[in-house]
């Protein structure tokens, strides 16, 4: 949403939550303003399924021995396009 001062966006609004004992201020700079409106300009449905061809790829049509470091690379594109998602819904 825009105002005088610049483009403001806000998660949950501007409340803080708990989260792991510590406090969250969910408002974003204009840096992840920017990231997140250039997700949205690309396509964030676009992306989700971009995201997980690579993920199945590279974990079912590769003959590649997947170590921790790989698993935790698959995971993180799982969680990546899941929360990208979420973000598309919303």
């Amino acid at each position: 949403m825009r105002n005088v001062s610049g483009q403001t966006a806000c998660l949950n609004g501007n409340h803080e939550e708990s989260v792991n004992d510590s406090k969250l201020l969910k408002s974003l700079s204009s840096v992840e303003q920017e990231f997140i409106g250039s997700l949205k300009f690309q396509g964030i449905e676009e992306l989700v399924n971009s995201l997980k061809m690579i993920h199945d790829f590279a974990l079912y049509h590769t003959d590649l021995c997947f170590d921790t470091p790989e698993k935790i690379a698959l995971f993180n594109l799982k969680f990546l396009w899941e929360r990208l998602e979420h973000l598309g819904k919303s």
